[in-house]
């Protein structure tokens, strides 16, 4: 079993740093093969591992390529991200966590890398199923409750991919083109959540570009931002391959080097120093955090650990049956009884073949797996028949008439249809992006084809990112997005069509009604090396609002075999001012027939403001469970960053003054109740200079009274309020008007007005 953890530190780092020769250093800023960092034996500095998977652990037996997939040693494979995403549970990814961290303390595993916090600009995206959510705040939430979990056991995290690394296409090379405030508000709070609640021992660097230069040696991102402003003290490390110019990386805060460079990277560290275009100080820094890593590392490698392989697959199931959302359940057709009735034809070859995780460098090689048929047959032990038939082949672009007429009978003959769907793992992985939303032909052709014969039609789909349902949701009663459910997604399915769970994910990505609709339409992927994110804020549900599009299915959806009734709305603030906080809290009640659990939305809307803000933002959730008839009382808090925006003049957020609307839902839009509170906020006044317009100055406290009274009451000051010319005179730089003939106040005074207005008051 897993070994108590032992905190006390290894390694005396100062005075290794004193003992370490330059060369060792620029060494250990380097890895020594795929996945150790590099030992110095002479010093008693040992080497670690590091190694893949977000949702399990992806260790090599041998030494091998990065995309070596098949050559892992047997690990639990949880559902990924994006079925975690949709659990809404903190406490479950927790939990999770752990038993990651033991699995990789059994390996002799230091870090394991992961979670991925991108935001998912595209549903396109081919790595979209290894990351969280369209929400920054979701994201953020979970990703913490994974690193805190897994940390628990004594072992590292990487938090991936930093920053703005939102697609595959040209993944290495391309530019993502932000504005600071969409940065600092949609694709950086996920990060920053974790990093300043969780505390990852490691960070990692993206591929791409931001704003042109490389994130691997983008001292903005690796030290201003990361460090300056979020306190970080861990490594930062390059995600494989995302090096670009070494001695730069290391200036900018880019501590180790993955995989190995053969040596490459510290010959460039050294001819730097030598050049003085590095200074040794940028590379002790480096080298203090290695050794940091390492020596934190050290008390949970003890060899001869082990791990609880059967719990851990039953930890594996509870999460892929909480991963899993109920989109539709039109006549309640779920749950079914697994005990009377009659005929259940199950059809399609994920059934019995099931899709259980994404493409590419988080594959992981389950300890078992199991599969929905193997399952139904189980539960239902012969009270029910269950049919099969395959119904097509997964890879094929066409029908198979044989296995098309095959599933037809068979739903002919039925009581109830159980269709599994789902896009093929050539559809997406790592490495590209998908060419569309929809599934293929195939299946939405035997759909139609089942329906015409049986109106008692379920589906259940296995796919790492949304699809396309509006073309062919009618043909089904009820929908059952299962996502990548990992290795027991197959019984956990199980457990929810016949009611041992019930349902109670919620979706953590909007699905469209049509791919035209989504907010990167003409911007994703780019042209030319180089993406624009001109949606700005508005991706996912932010971009659906602010448009009024109709949607398939909002986010935070998810139906359930119950029903809850929300009530009694209070909000109080306990701080106003420039840092507020408001307690929000309601009653929730089950006024089902059974027990369910619950996810509670807050979601705050600023209806007067300055700037452009969404509709509506997410910034707080809670998940309760309910016996039937049952309520509680929720209460939830919210910080100042809730009704913050960033403020990019002033280079920080703020909250501005005035009313703010509570909003408590079921899903972004099922908007349950609502209130509205009042804050005082901050002096968002810009210092003022010669530069700044008429109608700055105008609307200064002690500036607008001074300046109107040199202006007088002559032409230009009635222009000035004119109904006709005064918007535009008002937006006319002060110091261009004083340049104007007759202007009362010479241009050489406004440096002093200036200066007189931006004192502070006594």
């Amino acid at each position: 079993m897993t070994a108590q953890l032992d905190r006390s530190p290894r390694l005396d780092i100062p005075t290794l740093l004193t003992s370490l020769t330059l060369e060792e250093k620029a060494a250990l800023l380097d890895g020594s093969d795929f996945w150790h960092t590099e030992p110095v034996p002479r010093l008693g500095i040992p080497a670690v591992m590091v190694t893949d998977g977000p949702h399990g652990l992806r260790k090599q037996a041998q030494e091998g390529d990065h995309l070596g997939i098949g050559d892992s040693v047997p690990a639990t494979c949880f559902p990924p991200a994006a079925g975690l995403a949709s659990t809404w549970d903190v406490e479950l990814l927790t939990r999770v966590g752990a038993a990651l961290g033991d699995e990789c303390r059994a390996q002799q595993v230091a870090v394991l890398l992961g979670p991925g916090v991108n935001m998912k600009r595209s549903p396109l995206c081919g790595r979209n199923f290894e990351y969280f959510s369209e929400d920054p705040l979701l994201a953020g939430e979970l990703g913490a409750s994974l690193v805190r979990g897994i940390q628990s056991r004594g072992v590292g995290t990487s938090l991936k991919h930093f920053a703005a690394n939102n697609q595959e296409t040209e993944r290495m090379s391309v530019s993502a083109e932000v504005d600071e405030r969409t940065l600092r508000e949609i694709y950086l709070p996920a990060f920053e959540r974790v990093v300043t609640t969780a505390k990852p021992w490691t960070v990692m660097c993206s591929y791409n570009k931001v704003n042109g230069v490389y994130a691997s040696e983008n001292r903005w991102l690796l030290t201003d931002v990361l460090r300056g402003d979020w306190g970080y003290d861990g490594v930062v490390v390059s995600d494989w391959g995302a090096v670009n110019e070494r001695a730069a990386g290391v200036h900018a805060g880019l501590d180790l080097e993955m995989p190995s460079s053969s040596g490459a990277g510290a010959r460039k560290i050294l001819d730097a120093v030598a050049t003085g275009t590095l200074s040794l100080a940028d590379v002790d820094q480096g080298v203090t955090r290695v050794l940091g890593l390492v020596d934190r590392a050290l008390p949970a490698l003890a060899p001869g650990q082990t791990f609880d392989v059967d719990a851990h697959h039953a930890l594996a199931r509870e999460a892929a049956a909480a991963s899993a959302v109920l989109l539709k359940n039109d006549g309640a057709i779920l749950p079914l009884d697994p005990r009377t009735g009659g005929t259940i034809a199950v059809i399609g070859e994920p059934a019995r073949t099931p899709r259980y995780q994404g493409a590419g460098s988080s594959q992981v090689v389950p300890t078992r797996l199991d599969d929905s048929l193997t399952a139904l047959r189980a539960a239902t032990d012969g009270s029910r028949e269950v049919t099969f038939a395959p119904g097509f082949v997964v890879e094929a672009q066409e029908a198979d008439p044989k296995l098309l007429a095959q599933a037809v009978a068979n739903a002919r003959d039925a009581e109830v249809v159980v269709l599994f769907a789902g896009l093929p793992a050539s559809h997406e992985s790592e490495g590209y992006d998908r060419a569309h939303l929809d599934l293929p032909a195939p299946q939405v052709d035997l759909l139609a084809a089942i329906a015409a014969v049986n109106p008692n039609v379920v589906v259940v789909l296995s796919n790492g990112s949304v699809v396309s349902l509006a073309p062919w949701r009618r043909h089904a009663r009820a929908v059952l997005e299962g996502w990548l459910g990992g290795q027991a997604g197959g019984s956990a399915v199980v457990d929810l069509l016949l009611g041992a769970v019930n349902p109670s994910g919620k979706l953590a990505e909007t699905v469209p009604v049509q791919y035209a609709d989504n907010p990167t339409i003409g911007a994703f992927p780019g042209e030319h090396g180089t993406v624009r994110y001109g949606e700005g804020l508005l991706i996912g549900y932010r971009w659906y609002d602010a448009h009024a599009l109709e949607v398939a299915y909002p986010f935070g959806h998810g139906l359930s075999y119950t029903t809850f009734e929300y009530s009694d709305l209070a909000t109080t603030v306990h701080d106003d001012g420039a840092a507020p906080s408001l307690e929000v809290s309601l009653t929730v009640a089950n006024t089902g027939a059974v027990a369910g659990r619950e996810t509670v939305q807050i979601y705050v809307a600023d209806p007067e403001s300055s700037v452009f803000r969404p509709e509506q933002e997410l910034k707080a959730f809670t998940k309760v469970h309910l016996e039937p008839g049952a309520s509680t009382r929720v209460s939830l808090t919210l910080d100042a960053r809730a009704f913050s925006f960033w403020h990019t003049p002033l280079g920080r957020w703020v909250v501005e003054g005035g009313d703010f609307q509570i909003r408590v839902g079921a899903s972004s839009r099922d908007v349950r109740l609502t209130a509205v509170v009042h804050l005082t906020g901050d002096d968002l006044r810009a210092p003022l200079s010669p530069d700044s317009p008429v109608s700055a100055w105008l609307d200064h406290p002690v500036a607008g009274p001074r300046l109107l009274a040199r202006l007088g009451t002559g032409e230009l000051a009635d222009m000035l309020f004119d109904a006709q010319h005064g918007e535009m005179m008002r937006a006319i730089p002060l110091v261009r008007l004083a340049r104007f003939p007759g202007f009362p106040v010479p241009e050489q005074d406004l440096a002093t007005l200036a200066a007189d207005a931006n004192a502070p008051t006594a």
